[in-house]
């Protein structure tokens, strides 16, 4: 493996540690300025720093014990790619859906660009229908 990939495979392994103990300031210090998300379901990617803080925010406001678990990891080039497991406890309001108090456990394929030693652009797939299946009311007639 070439040198410039084991830096972009270390400099992730440092934002998913980094995300787990919850430093957001530390984290956003990873990103490059002009950051890019690309998420499902949006016609255009976002932009900046802020937005990918205000989806952490989020999932954490909904799941305050959110823990993260890294399946696998691998690079090649500018980009690192990551299978990662999601769970936690539906504690508060998300997308909103008020608080059900129960265990969840979703997963991602993540695919980041790396330039100038920082996250450039994210391509992520969280299994959004599963997670909401799992904090979805359930119906009346049940």
């Amino acid at each position: 493996m070439d040198t410039a990939t084991e830096k972009n495979l270390a400099l992730l392994r440092t934002a998913y540690t980094t995300l787990a103990s919850r430093d957001l300031d530390a984290c956003v210090e990873l990103l490059a300025e002009n950051f890019i998300a690309n998420l499902p379901g949006l016609p255009d990617p976002l932009h900046g720093r802020e937005i990918w803080r205000l989806g952490t925010e989020a999932m954490w406001a909904g799941f305050p014990d959110l823990r993260i678990d890294v399946e696998d990891m691998f690079g090649a080039d500018d980009k690192v790619a990551v299978r990662v497991h999601f769970r936690g406890t539906h504690r508060g309001t998300f997308q909103g859906v008020a608080a059900t108090g129960r265990q969840v456990g979703f997963r991602s394929i993540e695919i980041y660009r790396i330039e100038g030693g920082r996250i450039a652009e994210e391509w992520v797939s969280p299994d959004m229908i599963g997670l909401m299946q799992q904090i979805s009311p359930v119906p009346a007639d049940h």
